[in-house]
């Protein structure tokens, strides 16, 4: 459903029928519309950290990125319409930001950093997020470029980041 519309043009009618369940123990579970839309979009975010810590077994920067990579692959159109085609709501962003702050650890605790990282990585680290997610989605939209070169140019610009920020 996600990949034809919008998580908010779904209603929960269509939900329990595409589920198989009824709609009264789809409401049992998800009390109300924005709960169980809460669950869809936190169910998805951990999907994505999962992919991009390949389930354990990301140990460096080019295994978590191309752990990323690949979920954006294959989950293109849901990806586009969880993660920026829903950020109208407060609560939406909320967890949208939570989901980009574990990402941002994620990379920090693959960074071999000899003292804590300043705010500036973090916030550094972010934005950059912004920049993998826009070159993730074009290249999954229009095949742009080679997968390898793909994620050189991810890597090389987080490496970036990194560098001038730690020089500050």
């Amino acid at each position: 459903m996600l990949t034809r519309r919008p998580l908010h043009q779904i209603t929960i009618d269509e939900v329990a029928v595409a589920a198989g369940i009824s709609r009264s123990l789809l409401f049992h579970y998800f009390p109300t519309k924005r709960d169980y839309y809460a669950a869809v979009i936190r169910a998805a975010s951990k999907r994505l950290l999962r992919a991009a810590r390949q389930a354990g077994t990301a140990t460096t920067i080019e295994d978590m990125l191309d752990g990323y990579l690949a979920f954006i692959e294959r989950r293109h159109q849901p990806y586009v319409a969880l993660f920026q085609s829903s950020g109208s709501e407060d609560w939406i962003r909320e967890i949208l930001a939570e989901t980009r702050a574990a990402l941002v650890d994620q990379i920090i605790g693959l960074l071999d950093l000899r003292e804590p990282p300043s705010e500036l990585l973090r916030a550094g680290i972010g934005a950059w997020l912004s920049f993998a997610e826009e070159l993730a989605l074009t290249w999954a939209r229009t095949s742009t470029g080679t997968r390898p070169a793909i994620l050189a140019m991810l890597e090389d610009s987080l490496r970036a980041v990194v560098r001038s920020a730690l020089s500050q």
